[in-house]
C-alpha cells in the first residue's frame, strides 16, 4: 500500500481509503458480519483511512463500524465522520446540533475522538449559518480534543472555493469530480495546494455508474449520461475488461489525488480493489474509454440549494 501526506495535517493516508456508506445498506442491504469482516480486510491491507457519516443508513453504518472497530488497535485507523446531514432532507448545521452530534457519533463508533469531522453536504446549507455557527463548532470540538481536524463536504466545487476564502480548513471532501468521466476537481488543487488543504477525493465509480452492475434508481445523473457510462462499461465487458477497475485504477494513480475512497460491505469486493490498485493500468483500453466518456466529460447534476451554489461562484 502506498501512502500520501494529507495536507498540512501530518496524517500520512493510504491511497486507497474505505468508504464505509455501504455498511449502512445505501447500495445494497448488507450482511453485518460480512461488513465487519470487510473492514477488517481492508486494515489488514493497509488501508488506513475510514470515512462514515451518521447519514449513511440513518446511523446504522457508524453503528457497525464502531463494532468492527472495537476489535481493532486505536492507532491502526485514521477515522472520519462527518456532522450537519441526518437524513434525505434532514440538515442542521448549527452549533448546538453538532456539538451533540459529535458525542452521538463517538458513542456508536465506540471511540473518544475522531481524526477528522466534515461538515456533510454543505450545499444545502446557508452559507451564513456554516461560517457563523458550524465553524466555531468545529473549532470548539478541535481544542477539547474530541476532533484532530476538520472540513467540509459536498459536491459542487464552488463552495470549497467559498469557504477556503473565508477561513482555514484542515480538509475537504469532494466526491463525483475526480473519475474517468469527471476530472473537474483539478481545477481546485492550486487552491488547496496554496492553503494546505488535504483532499479526499470520494467515489471514483461515480457512485456505481462506473460499473457494470446495475445503477441504484435513486442516481441523480441524467439520461445521457447514464447510457455513455453504460457504453462505457459494456465495451470493457466485450474485452474482457472491468470499468470499476479502470476506474479505481484511473483515481489513485495521480499523485495530486492524496487518497480515493471507494465503498464497499463486501470481503471479495474490497480485496479486488486493493488488487487492482497494485496493478499496472492498460493504457490503451483507458484511451477507448474516454474517447467514449468524452460526450460528457466533466459533466456532473445538481446538488443542494441552487441560489446557495450561484452565490457561492460570486
Amino acid at each position: 500500500m502506498k501512502y500520501r501526506r494529507l495536507g498540512n495535517t501530518g496524517l500520512d493516508v493510504s491511497i486507497l481509503s474505505f468508504g464505509a456508506s455501504s455498511l449502512g445498506s445505501v447500495f445494497r442491504d448488507i450482511n453485518e458480519t460480512e461488513g465487519i469482516k470487510t473492514v477488517h480486510t481492508a486494515i489488514e491491507h493497509g488501508i488506513n483511512l475510514i470515512d462514515v457519516s451518521p447519514y449513511y443508513g440513518l446511523t446504522k453504518a457508524e453503528t457497525i463500524l464502531g463494532k468492527a472497530l472495537a476489535e481493532i488497535p486505536r492507532e491502526k485507523f485514521i477515522l472520519s465522520t462527518k456532522a450537519g446531514r441526518y437524513g434525505e432532507q434532514e440538515f442542521d448545521f448549527s452549533k448546538q446540533r453538532i456539538l451533540k452530534s459529535v458525542d452521538e457519533s463517538l458513542n456508536r463508533l465506540q471511540t473518544d475522538y475522531v481524526d477528522i469531522l466534515l461538515l456533510h453536504d454543505i450545499e444545502f446549507g446557508s452559507i451564513d449559518q456554516i461560517m457563523e455557527e458550524g465553524i466555531p463548532a468545529l473549532q470548539e470540538l478541535k481544542k477539547e480534543g474530541k476532533i484532530r481536524f476538520f472540513g467540509v463536504s459536498g459536491l459542487p466545487l464552488p463552495i470549497f472555493e467559498r469557504v477556503l476564502n473565508q477561513t482555514e480548513l484542515d480538509v475537504i471532501l469532494s466526491y463525483c469530480h475526480y473519475s474517468l468521466n469527471d476530472t473537474s476537481l483539478l481545477s481546485i488543487i492550486p487552491l488547496l495546494e496554496k492553503k494546505k488543504t488535504g483532499l479526499i477525493n470520494a467515489s471514483p465509480l461515480s457512485m456505481g455508474l462506473l460499473s457494470s452492475r446495475p445503477l441504484v434508481a435513486w442516481h441523480p445523473a441524467d439520461h445521457e449520461i447514464r447510457m455513455i457510462c453504460k457504453q462505457a462499461a459494456d465495451f470493457c465487458s466485450k474485452n474482457g475488461a472491468d470499468l470499476s477497475k479502470l476506474a479505481i485504477q484511473f483515481s489513485v494513480q495521480n499523485e495530486k489525488i492524496t487518497t480515493t475512497l471507494v465503498s464497499t460491505a463486501s470481503v471479495e469486493n474490497i480485496g479486488k480493489n486493493i488488487t487492482w490498485m497494485e496493478e499496472p493500468i492498460d493504457q490503451d483500453l483507458l484511451k477507448e474509454v474516454l474517447d467514449i466518456l468524452k460526450p460528457i466529460q466533466n459533466r456532473t447534476w445538481p446538488s443542494g440549494d441552487l441560489e446557495y451554489v450561484e452565490n457561492a461562484i460570486k
